[in-house]
């Protein structure tokens, strides 16, 4: 593959999307990224990424979205956008759906379409999951994603595009949003520490996941990419914690030995299908591209507890400097 050109990041303003344009960026590329209208992407943008072209485009929208591919003619593409939450696709299917489907359909199409009019390779990303492949892979979410997953492969195997699907495990940092559990639980910890708050409302406790560090795995994403041959690989870091586990952690590192006092379970917050237990194997990421993930558990969720504590002492929401989890 030549040097760095334009990369075009769809869902720029979210965790993965700040951490991979940074990368990008360091890298030389320019980088291009696509925020959804109406809300406040840009404005999270702007705290972190200055010198990144931003584009207002619903993913939905193939013709808007083919019109950005064809004006920008990207040699890489990440498609990071999605409808990311498992529980709420369950009352919203159809814009799951369309996100995480459709879109991606019609993302492929204005890819291909771009390449054969300017005879140059564009490469592509998919960032998937790993519900497609565990307990509630019949939810709403994860039939989306699957069925991108097919479309994408197919695009591979049969139609010329060098394209790669990540199957992401979880995956946290201090940029995750509130409607998360781990932000819910991180913030929760710090509030409660600076008595803002007396209680957490939880659902189920005994949850196991893989989870890691975002700006870990973004590095995966863009080896993929760069990889000589399209690929298809798991991302993870091969060591499950529970929910608890997380509680337990985060309490701690905001100064509360036991959470329990603290924390109210409420049946409401079940998800209607759960996965049990969800745990990458790492070895063909680290076969194929060198890569493991560097950041411990407990040093990610500390990470968002110092993090979470520095917004609420200072009222900062974005800041560069709370992107490193080695900063103090």
């Amino acid at each position: 593959m030549t040097g760095p050109g334009t990369a075009l990041v769809t869902g720029i303003a979210g965790q993965d999307g700040i951490y991979l344009a940074r990368l990008l960026m360091a890298a030389g590329h320019r980088v291009v990224g696509t925020v959804r209208p109406g809300g406040d992407g840009a404005q999270r943008v702007a705290a972190y990424l200055p010198g990144v072209e931003v584009v207002s485009q619903d993913l939905r929208d193939a013709a808007g979205m083919s019109d950005v591919v064809r004006r920008w003619e990207p040699d890489e593409v990440y498609n990071l956008a999605a409808f990311s939450s498992v529980g709420r696709s369950w009352a919203e299917p159809d814009v799951a759906r369309q996100t995480n489907c459709d879109a991606v359909g019609a993302l492929v199409d204005a890819a291909l379409a771009t390449q054969a009019a300017t005879g140059r390779e564009i490469r592509f990303f998919q960032a998937s999951s790993a519900e497609v492949r565990g307990a509630a892979a019949d939810s709403p979410y994860a039939r989306a994603k699957a069925e991108a997953e097919a479309i994408v492969r197919d695009a591979r195997d049969h139609r010329g595009l060098h394209a790669s699907i990540g199957i992401l495990h979880n995956h946290e940092s201090p940029l995750r949003g509130t409607a998360f559990v781990t932000r819910k639980i991180t913030l929760g910890a710090a509030e409660i520490a600076l008595g803002r708050r007396d209680h957490l409302a939880l659902g189920n406790l005994d949850v196991s996941r893989d989870w890691g560090f975002a700006g870990d795995y973004v590095t995966a994403i863009h080896a993929m990419v760069r990889y000589d041959a399209p690929t298809e690989l798991t991302i993870g870091t091969g060591t499950p914690h529970t929910l608890e586990q997380l509680l337990v952690t985060a309490f701690a590192a905001a100064g509360i030995a036991d959470p329990a006092p603290y924390v109210r379970q409420d049946p409401e917050l079940m998800r209607p299908v759960d996965a049990a237990f969800l745990v990458a194997d790492p070895e063909p990421a680290a076969a194929a591209l060198g890569w493991r993930a560097t950041t411990s558990f407990e040093d990610l969720v500390a990470h968002m507890v110092r993090v979470d504590l520095r917004r609420l002492r200072t009222g900062v929401v974005d800041d560069p400097g709370y992107l490193d989890p080695s900063a103090r």
